[in-house]
């Protein structure tokens, strides 16, 4: 199996209010798109089309304003929980790649804005197994350096199961489960580095073994199943004592 990475070269400036899945239509069709490629978006570029780009007045007040839960914070940096459960820096408000000295927000809906890609490039290319990634880029907890991960999600699996399925040596895996759109998401970036100017990719080969399609949500681990999900700080804040987290 291989799997290939394309760039989608040649889009122009998106303004709010632009039809993305037309802008991409002739892009996609040149590169030959065909059953079981996916298209991979920025979060910037959709953000723009559906209008949530607002001036970089008070950029504190619009991160507090799309914050869920605050995790931490240092200096001018928050890290906060989004409303839709994403942990990210400053609750995804962003000054990169936008002309004028604007700000992106997160879309409001990711695995909607996914879908409504891919329904229309389904459509307009005549390509019914299409998969849509809107991406954005995040950092890690304990690893430097940023990444994209998928935010929405549409026409493909976020996740694969493959518990109860043998590895190569016949032993059974009892917890991998594999963040396909993740996956997808990060090997676009590749392609579509900050700083090319290259806010699309098509992805082709990728194998989902079968499973049904999924959302970015299903990405997002419930608190219930979140063991980091409370730092000592927001403890003591809480006025419970440190010796909890102490081994």
């Amino acid at each position: 199996m291989s799997v290939e990475v394309i760039p989608v070269d040649g889009l122009p400036e998106v303004r709010p209010g632009d039809d993305l899945a037309s802008m991409l239509e002739e892009p996609l069709r040149a590169l030959g798109a065909r059953s079981g490629d996916v298209v991979v978006v920025t979060q910037k570029i959709v953000s723009k089309a559906e209008g949530r780009v607002v001036p970089d007045g008070d950029r504190a007040a619009w991160v507090e304003r799309e914050t869920e839960r605050v995790v931490a914070r240092r200096g001018d940096l928050t890290i906060a929980a989004t409303r839709h459960g994403f942990v990210c820096a400053n609750a995804g408000v962003d000054a990169s790649n936008v002309d004028g000295g604007g700000l992106t927000l997160l879309p409001i809906d990711p695995d909607g804005s996914a879908e409504r890609i891919r329904s229309a490039l389904a459509g307009s290319l005549a390509i019914e197994d299409l998969g849509v990634v809107v991406t954005d880029t995040f950092g890690r907890a304990w690893r430097e350096g940023v990444i994209n991960v998928a935010i929405g999600v549409a026409g493909i699996p976020a996740l694969i199961d493959l518990r109860g399925a043998p590895d190569h040596t016949g032993r059974e895996l009892e917890a991998t489960v594999v963040a396909l759109a993740d996956e997808i998401a990060a090997a676009s970036g590749l392609v579509m580095g900050k700083a090319a100017g290259v806010p699309a990719a098509l992805v082709r080969g990728v194998a989902t073994g079968g499973a049904p399609p999924g959302s970015g949500a299903d990405l997002v681990r419930g608190a219930q199943d979140d063991l980091f999900r409370e730092s000592p700080l927001q403890a003591l804040h809480a006025r419970r004592t440190i010796r909890s987290f102490a081994p």
